[in-house]
């Protein structure tokens, strides 16, 4: 047995079956191996950002670790924006990244490269395996890395002569990753959160795995018994939404106006969220967002138990059970195709269990509101803002639940990683894509107003997208994905619908008024 065939057989006895990849000739031996291992599915996909996103979506929609497998130090840099976005999700992830053997990285052949200090910039986990008996224990200790607790991005750089050299004795059990643990809240920072909410003005600021129906529910306990405000972090990586789920006062993205949000606040404490910051530096401010004199209280930091925090607070206070809100009937929109029409044709036609992965952007400013009495639901957000996380994240949690997946996704964002709808289809995953085409970069073009508010054509052209205006259905026809463009509230209210009843993906083009109407 090789080095290869040693590393899938380890994959396998942790139970991580799926391999998200676009390979080369360094990691041939890998690809090989597979062969022998008919329980690892490997998924190619045509771009690392799409693998890497891939396996980001596999991982929130599922709680379980994907892996990837990309060549050589330009395949990771190539997937590194996603693994970003996984590593602000907090999501376990595994990289595989072949390499040149020691005596031909010497000779400094065309695609070596520092692959140690990219996988390093992730701020997770990274080990180069020197020899074939290492590679499963070093596996096992990957993956005891990727998931934490917190989940984390964890690189394994396997080295071709380690991938081709074989073992000289077999195992006779592969080993295991450690078991994840989250850590428990500290009695100190327990007393001072109950100690805020009983005599300031305080808000709970949930996020992470305090997002689920159940912690919210318990969330919202607390905020009415102490008269205080819950709110959750802009982009978290996956939380629970629709009927009979509490729906928390969410950050705004806007400095100006999360400044105002928070403004009047004594005393804010995190629970499974970090402390809320200006997503960009501006000129005239502002440098924090939370107020002067307000005390911040870290009492679950990722990793950290947030239902035993949460359970804690609420028996500590005996906030009463809530009684659910009746429910509120929905209307399919008519008419002209807007941001507004927009939202209430995606809140009156989801069925109860839908995925999403939210890369609307500026087109999607009215959908938390408007889906909040849509069947429940779960929503993937952009936690590191780099855009062409949604069409990757939608394929890969529709590969880890085999759940019907609603993919929102903004035309200039899309661009970046347009060829998942070409493994969307390849897999028959049922994904329903939904382009929203404002034939722009509306969010940049915001940020260009409010700096220059009389802004010339010159700077107006690297924002717009219409001149080619981009057929997206046309491009979707051409990676294999049956599409339609609508143009009306009525039209899309029906292509959705239709959607949701047929297998396979699907790519739906809703044309809407340029820019932030």
């Amino acid at each position: 047995m090789n080095g290869a065939a040693a590393l899938l057989a380890t994959l396998r006895a942790n139970g991580v079956t799926t391999m998200f990849t676009n390979p080369g000739t360094t990691e041939i031996h890998l690809v090989s191996a597979l062969d022998d291992a008919p329980e690892v599915n490997a998924v190619l996909c045509l771009f690392e950002g799409v693998a890497t996103g891939a396996a980001d979506g596999y991982a929130r929609a599922s709680g379980r670790a994907a892996a990837t497998l990309v060549h050589l130090g330009p395949g990771l840099a190539n997937g590194w924006a996603n693994l970003h976005n996984a590593r602000r999700a907090r999501s376990p992830v595994l990289n595989i990244v072949g390499d040149h053997p020691d005596f031909q990285r010497l000779l400094d052949p065309p695609l070596n490269a520092n692959i140690d200090a990219l996988a390093g910039a992730l701020e997770g986990w990274h080990h180069r395996i020197s020899q074939p008996s290492d590679v499963a224990e070093s596996t096992a200790r990957a993956l005891s890395a990727a998931f934490g607790p917190p989940g984390q991005i964890a690189t394994l750089i396997l080295d071709a002569d380690v991938a081709w050299g074989e073992l000289a004795t077999v195992p006779d059990h592969w080993p295991l990753a450690a078991p994840r643990v989250n850590v428990a809240p500290s009695n100190d920072d327990l007393t001072r959160a109950l100690e805020a909410l009983r005599t300031k003005r305080t808000a709970l600021f949930v996020g992470g795995s305090a997002t689920t129906t159940a912690q919210l529910a318990l969330a919202q306990r607390l905020a009415d018994a102490t008269s205080s405000r819950l709110l959750m972090e802009t982009f978290p990586a996956i939380f629970d939404h629709g009927a009979g789920v509490v729906t928390p006062e969410r950050l705004i993205y806007f400095s100006d106006f999360a400044l105002a949000q928070l403004r009047d606040l004594e005393a804010l404490v995190l629970i499974g969220a970090a402390s809320p910051v200006p997503p960009f530096a501006y000129q005239a401010g502002p440098t924090d967002l939370v107020p002067e004199g307000c005390e911040v209280i870290d009492l679950a930091a990722p990793g950290t138990d947030t239902l035993l925090a949460l359970t804690h607070l609420v028996e500590a206070t005996r906030a009463p059970i809530l009684a659910a809100p009746p429910p509120t009937l929905l209307v399919a929109p008519s008419g002209p195709l807007n941001v507004a029409s927009l939202a209430a044709a995606i809140a009156a036609t989801m069925p109860e269990g839908l995925l999403i992965a939210d890369e609307s952007n500026t087109s999607g400013l009215h959908l938390y509101a408007a889906t909040q009495f849509s069947p429940p639901h779960r929503v993937m957000t952009l936690t590191g803002n780099s855009i062409g996380f949604g069409l990757p994240v939608a394929l890969g949690a529709a590969y880890a639940t085999r759940q019907r997946v609603l993919a929102l996704e903004a035309d200039g964002s899309m661009m970046y990683t347009l060829q998942a709808l070409w493994t969307m289809a390849r897999e028959s995953l049922d994904v329903t894509v939904l382009a929203l085409a404002n034939r722009a970069y509306a969010v940049v073009d915001l940020e260009l107003r409010r700096i220059a508010p009389s802004a010339r054509a010159q700077s107006q052209r690297v924002l717009e997208l219409d001149d080619p205006v981009l057929d997206l259905a046309g491009l979707a026809r051409a990676l294999g994905v049956p599409s339609v463009r609508v143009t009306t509230s009525e039209e899309l209210v029906a292509a959705l619908r239709r959607s949701y009843a047929t297998p396979g993906p699907m790519f739906i083009e809703a044309v809407l008024p340029r820019g932030l109407v």
